[in-house]
């Protein structure tokens, strides 16, 4: 005989079992995206087997157990089930002891004692009472795994609180209506508990979109102002770009209140529409300019394509680079019309720079020439000192001199050079020359005894003179004294070397 089916093991038809849980929920401490549709169904504890829900209808009354011996065997009963996402449909471990909330009456009809008294939750024609009082815990377990879960889920803030508030009620209606026993009442109590939890959530939102706005409203202003000061600024090229950024930044915020965001916009939108305003009269105006400076580039371009095949090179040059001083003052002309003209300009320029060159390389070539022969004659003329014949010396020099004048220009940077070497020996004899005079003048020599005699006055003179600071002590005059004889004592030295050369 094939007796009752026992709770662990029960019969559930297959197009009624349960794969898995439609509406997963993540672990506490992970964020998901809130749900399209609240649901309050949860994932299944860590006991996997699958048990049959009861439905809400009226339990029917069973009819009269046959005798053991004359029925034939039972076959498994079929009990009626709640829809899957309503409750799970798990084997929840027991959460309190059902025979405390609960009982079996005769007819197999399970009761569950609330506060408002007892009321069936489902029927268990056959088997023992503590079995079915095991099976009914074991859904009230379920509930208490749901409830938990849920509480995680809406402490932990994972859904928005009109979702948890939806999930709450749904869970509410489970405890009211399960097929469970077990203390339902305290289940109660706790969802009741997440209604202010959810409230508390309700006002952190509100908090954070307040403040989302407040800084929503002070990034608007900011932005407003800075369209303000480039709208009064001139910053043509990068304040369109900056604008549009501007733009990009306001459309990305999120819109405030009707009246603040409306006024924000205006002046923001006002700024644009000023600054637009201001560069289009801006290039306008830049434009005119444009056509003015094309005008003067014509004339100066004129004047100096004249001028590009003179050959009055210093004042040419000198003109042409006025003129490039004039082009650059003219401003640019239209973008179409500059390249052109530059182009031009710059070809009359190097046609006359470049024929200048030509020539002046042709002159450094004999200036060069002119160098190397100017060498050979400082060399002649170097080579008559020390001055032995001054007669001979003068001669061949005033012949270096005439072929020197004869030659022309060297490169400018050894005449400083040649000039001076050939000046060295152009004193040199100079000097023999006045030396010579010297010696052979009687009116020199006079003046050379004179002089001598002089010093050797002057010296007498200052000898005494030491001798009598000496002699009274007065040693700062002494040493005066002293110098003076020094100087004068070289001086006469010298003279009497002079007045010796005259009487040679």
């Amino acid at each position: 005989m094939t007796g009752p089916p026992s709770p662990a093991d029960p019969v559930v038809p297959a197009e009624e079992q349960v794969v898995g849980d439609p509406n997963p929920v993540s672990e506490p401490g992970t964020v998901e995206p809130a749900p399209t549709e609240p649901s309050p169904a949860l994932p299944p504890p860590a006991e996997p087997s699958v048990v049959p829900a009861p439905s809400p209808r009226p339990v029917p009354r069973p009819p009269a157990r046959p005798s053991p011996s004359a029925r034939p065997a039972a076959p498994k009963p079929k009990p009626t089930l709640l829809p899957p996402s309503v409750e799970p449909v798990i084997e929840a471990p027991l959460q309190s002891d059902p025979a405390q909330w609960g009982r079996v009456a005769e007819d197999g009809t399970v009761y569950v004692r609330t506060a408002d008294g007892e009321r069936p939750v489902g029927s268990w024609p056959e088997g023992e009472p503590a079995d079915a009082l095991t099976f009914y815990g074991r859904r009230f377990g379920a509930l208490v795994v749901e409830v938990e879960l849920l509480e995680r889920r809406v402490r932990a803030g994972v859904a928005r609180p009109d979702e948890a508030a939806t999930a709450v009620t749904h869970a509410r209606s489970h405890v009211d209506e399960a097929q469970a026993v077990g203390d339902l009442a305290a289940l109660t109590a706790r969802l009741d508990v997440l209604d202010a939890v959810i409230s508390e959530h309700r006002a952190a939102r509100r908090a954070e979109r307040a403040k989302a706005q407040e800084a929503g409203r002070v990034e608007k202003q900011a932005i407003a102002v800075e369209a303000e000061s480039l709208a009064e600024g001139e910053d043509w090229r990068s304040g369109a770009d900056r604008l549009r950024a501007l733009l990009d930044r306001w459309k990305a915020l999120p819109r405030l209140e009707r009246k603040t965001d409306d006024a924000l916009w205006h002046r923001f939108s006002t700024a644009r529409t000023t600054y637009t305003r201001r560069r289009r009269s801006h290039f306008a105006e830049q434009a005119g300019e444009r056509e003015d400076a094309k005008q003067r580039k014509e004339k100066i371009l004129a004047e100096a394509e004249a001028l590009s095949g003179s050959t009055d090179w210093a004042p040419t040059a000198a003109r042409l680079r006025a003129l490039m001083t004039d082009w650059k003052a003219a401003g640019p002309a239209p973008r179409t019309d500059e390249e052109t003209l530059w182009r031009r300009f710059r070809t009359a320029q190097d046609s006359f720079f470049e024929s200048r060159s030509k020539v002046f390389a042709e002159r450094d070539r004999t200036e060069v020439e002119h160098q190397q022969q100017k060498d050979a004659l400082l060399a002649e003329a170097e080579r008559l000192l020390p001055i032995t014949d001054l007669a001979a010396a003068k001669a061949t020099l005033r012949g270096i001199q005439e072929r020197w004048l004869a030659i022309g220009n060297v490169p400018r940077g050894v005449v400083a050079r040649l000039e001076s070497g050939l000046r060295q020996v152009e004193e040199a004899v100079r000097a023999g020359d006045q030396a010579e005079w010297k010696r052979t003048s009687p009116e020199a020599l006079a003046r050379a005894e004179a002089t001598v005699s002089q010093l050797e006055a002057s010296v007498a003179q200052l000898e005494q003179q030491v001798v009598k600071a000496t002699e009274r002590g007065d040693a700062k005059a002494a040493a005066s004294a002293q110098e003076s004889l020094d100087a004068r004592r070289s001086w006469l030295a010298e003279a009497e070397r002079t007045l010796a050369d005259f009487r040679r």
